[in-house]
C-alpha cells in the first residue's frame, strides 16, 4: 500500500469523480484509476460502487476512507515537523523517458512537481525505449527515469508505480470494434502493428503471442504512438497500445479497445534511479 493510493483514495472520495479527482491531483484519469485498482486489489475489496451517474463510497471505502485521512495527516504532520514548511528543494533534475509515457502519462507529474518546487530546474531526455532510458540513467546522462522493463543492472532503485494495461485497438469499423474481448485465435488471423524491439509494449505483446502460440503478421513497426494510432485507425491492422495512450481516441469514437479472452497484457511502471 502505497501513500500515493490513499491520496487518490481521498481526492476520488471527496470528489466522488474520477474526473475532477484527477484534475485536483494534477494526473491523467487513467493514472487515477489505475491507484485505485491497486488499492482495491491489494485490500480484496470494492471501494467505490461504479454507477451510470458517476461513483460512490461502498461500505468498505467508508472504513477505509477515515483510516486514510488519518494516515495521511499525520503523513504530513511527520513531513513539516522534519523539513519545516520554510525549506525549498533546489538543484538540477535530468529525467528521462519515452516520448509517448512523457506525452500521456508523466506530464502531469512533472507539471506539478514544478509548481511546488519552482526553485528545480528540470529537463527532459525522451528515450526511444526504456532500454535506452536505463543506459542513460547508468551513463549519467539522466538523474531519475520512468518505465516499464525490469531492469537488469542491481546498480539501480526501481520504485513501482502502478500496473500498466495493455489494450487490443482496433478502427472503429473493424469487425471486433464491438465486442469485449478477441480470442487468440482471433488476433492470429489480424495484420499486427507493433512497436520496434526494445520497447516495453513490444517486449510484453511478444511475451503474449509466444504464451497463447499466436502468430499474426506483422503489418509494419514503429516507435511513434501516434503513428501507430493514426494507422490502425485507417484499417492498416491493429495494435497493442497502453490504455492511457488511446484513451483521447476512445473517447471520440476515433478507435475502439478490447481485451484478450483469458489473457491480462500487463507491465509494471517504474520510477528507476542510481
Amino acid at each position: 500500500m502505497e501513500m500515493s493510493q490513499l491520496r487518490a483514495f481521498r481526492v476520488v472520495a471527496e470528489t466522488l469523480n474520477f474526473t475532477r479527482a484527477a484534475e485536483r491531483l494534477n494526473l491523467t484519469q487513467a493514472a487515477v484509476s489505475h491507484q485505485i485498482r491497486a488499492l482495491e486489489a491489494e485490500l480484496g475489496e470494492p471501494l467505490f460502487i461504479r454507477a451510470r451517474r458517476g461513483v460512490q463510497l461502498s461500505p468498505a471505502g467508508r472504513l477505509v476512507l477515515e483510516y486514510a485521512a488519518r494516515i495521511l495527516d499525520d503523513a504530513e504532520a511527520m513531513r513539516e515537523s522534519l523539513t519545516g514548511r520554510g525549506r525549498r528543494l533546489s538543484g538540477r533534475v535530468r529525467a528521462a523517458a519515452a516520448t509517448q509515457a512523457f506525452s500521456h502519462l508523466f506530464a502531469p507529474l512533472c507539471e506539478a512537481f514544478m509548481r511546488e518546487h519552482p526553485q528545480v530546474e528540470l529537463s527532459f531526455r525522451t528515450t526511444a525505449t526504456t532500454e535506452q532510458t536505463v543506459g542513460d540513467i547508468l551513463d549519467g546522462a539522466a538523474d531519475v527515469g520512468f518505465g516499464a522493463l525490469a531492469p537488469h543492472s542491481p546498480a539501480l532503485e526501481v520504485v513501482e508505480l502502478f500496473e500498466d494495461e495493455l489494450l487490443l485497438v482496433v478502427s472503429p469499423s473493424h469487425p471486433l470494434a464491438r465486442r469485449q474481448v478477441a480470442t487468440a485465435d482471433e488476433i492470429a488471423r489480424e495484420r499486427l502493428i507493433v512497436f520496434e524491439r526494445g520497447t516495453s509494449v513490444r517486449r510484453t505483446t511478444d511475451e503474449f503471442l509466444k504464451r497463447a502460440n499466436c502468430s499474426p503478421a506483422f503489418a509494419l513497426e514503429s516507435n511513434d504512438t501516434q503513428f501507430i494510432k493514426l494507422m490502425v485507425g485507417r484499417g492498416a491492422g491493429v495494435a497493442f497500445l497502453p490504455s492511457w495512450a488511446v484513451g483521447d481516441e476512445l473517447n471520440a469514437g476515433r478507435l475502439s479497445a478490447l481485451g484478450v479472452a483469458g489473457h491480462a497484457l500487463s507491465r509494471s511502471v517504474s520510477v528507476l534511479a542510481l
